[in-house]
């Protein structure tokens, strides 16, 4: 088709021609744009139909793979969501797992008590003859006694891999002489730590004399604590004066006639977690150290023991030879420990996880320094100022041990040596023995009895 209009050339394409073309183009641009636009609205209806059972796949899908994410016949799960189900299953079965080895080692405890301290109650109750007739072998009886029942508990601890690292000085050469242990207090699990450290030194648990809270008397290990002569404390402004006193007639009645070496005390008087704040608001009052890992200990029973149990007299020095020989058979304290316990991330065991063992194995830290009485002041403010040094001194042990992992090493030395202190499981399981078998013996005695009686 020609026009023949006057503005087109001769044998040139005719303008409207051009123009007609570039029209219908920009017509079919509109289209495709149009298409595109409503491209997605048809895949979302093809593939809602796929979804419902239809047999017609999407236009462009594989007929044999079905619809992305739709969880084809043939493909199963997306690879991620089969790792996700098989992380959840080994969750749950790790949760399983622990949970029944709280519920059977829970079990197994109740089972240890029932036999153990009735046990224990009853062997002194024949023997109170014995006491009447010699004391000294009575408290011997009993002191072993009781180590046993306290190796009962490290036992709990022990199997459940809870283990413990010594540093610092070395406490078995003090073993058999007088000493005050200054302990740093986090959490229940702090005296079942010392219950398994202290078990291979010697004599010591068999030995010792407890400070512990007065709430512990209503315990099931209440009862021992009562009968081995520990001594009770009640917490309070308005029983501290009251609680010096008994605990001061406490030590004249009963640390020498039962012959006992080692006592041990929490100075700070409760739970880091519980007296932290009260702790700083009075450090800053009265200008002292900030301290974060252990708080100002309190200084009354610290003092009633020194001026109890310390004779006016010389002290030699842990290796002393003859010196440390004639002085363990003096009546009189001669050493101050200071014991510092350490967890790895300041996160401390308490007695549920010592006793439920849900808690992976864990390694607690325990650090020893050794102080010659003599060199504690016996006035009331030097006292007090050499008590929070000592406690200053476990805020740098502390902090040094959280930062890397291990306590310093003593002064004029370059490094620190740590002892793993170890117990035989053959000697755990013997104890344990002997418990449930004088469980069975006292029930089958009572049965007995009771057969006989009516």
């Amino acid at each position: 088709m020609r026009c023949g209009g006057a503005g087109c050339a001769p044998g040139s394409v005719p303008v409207c021609v051009r123009v007609s073309g570039r029209v219908r183009g920009l017509r079919a641009a509109r289209r495709g744009r149009r298409s595109l636009q409503r491209q997605p609205r048809s895949r979302a209806v093809t593939e809602d139909a796929a979804g419902a059972g239809s047999a017609a796949p999407a236009p462009g899908m594989n007929p044999r793979r079905g619809l992305a994410g739709g969880g084809g016949a043939e493909d199963g799960p997306a690879p991620s969501a089969v790792k996700s189900m098989a992380v959840t299953l080994e969750q749950a079965r790790r949760v399983g797992y622990t949970c029944l080895k709280a519920l059977l080692r829970f079990a197994f405890m109740v089972a240890n008590n029932l036999v153990a301290i009735p046990s224990y109650v009853l062997y002194l109750i024949m023997l109170q003859p014995l006491r009447i007739l010699d004391s000294k072998s009575f408290w011997y009886i009993e002191g072993v006694l009781f180590k046993w029942l306290l190796a009962m508990v490290a036992s709990w601890g022990w199997w459940a891999g809870y283990t413990v690292v010594e540093w610092g000085d070395d406490v078995k050469a003090v073993s058999e002489d007088e000493a005050m242990v200054l302990v740093n207090h986090q959490a229940t699990g702090d005296v079942c730590t010392l219950m398994m450290c202290l078990q291979d030194k010697g004599t010591v648990v068999r030995q010792m004399m407890w400070l512990m809270d007065h709430i512990f008397k209503y315990t099931n290990f209440g009862i021992v604590s009562l009968i081995h002569g520990d001594f009770f404390i009640r917490q309070g402004r308005a029983h501290r004066d009251q609680q010096l006193v008994l605990l001061k007639d406490h030590l004249e009645k009963y640390y020498r006639s039962r012959n006992r070496k080692w006592i041990v005390l929490f100075p700070e008087g409760g739970f880091l977690r519980k007296r932290r704040e009260t702790s700083q608001a009075f450090a800053k009052k009265n200008n002292l150290p900030f301290l974060k890992h252990v708080t100002l200990p309190r200084v009354g029973a610290t003092q009633v023991i020194l001026k109890t149990l310390v004779a006016p007299q010389e002290n030699g020095t842990p290796s002393g030879g003859d010196t440390v020989r004639k002085e363990s058979k003096s009546k009189a304290l001669q050493w101050v420990i200071d014991t510092t316990i350490a967890y790895p991330k300041a996160e401390p065991i308490d007695i549920q996880t010592w006793i439920l063992g849900y808690r992976q194995p864990t390694v607690t830290h325990v650090h020893y320094r050794i102080f010659p009485v003599k060199d504690v002041p016996a006035e009331p403010e030097a006292l007090t100022n050499w008590l929070y040094q000592r406690f200053i001194e476990k805020e740098d042990l502390l902090t040094h041990f959280y930062e890397t992992g291990a306590f310093p090493p003593p002064q004029g030395q370059t490094k620190a040596i740590s002892r793993e202190m170890t117990l035989s499981n053959l000697w755990l399981v013997a104890i344990q023995s002997f418990a449930f078998l004088s469980g069975g013996m006292w029930y089958c005695l009572f049965q007995y009895l009771y057969h006989c009686l009516f």
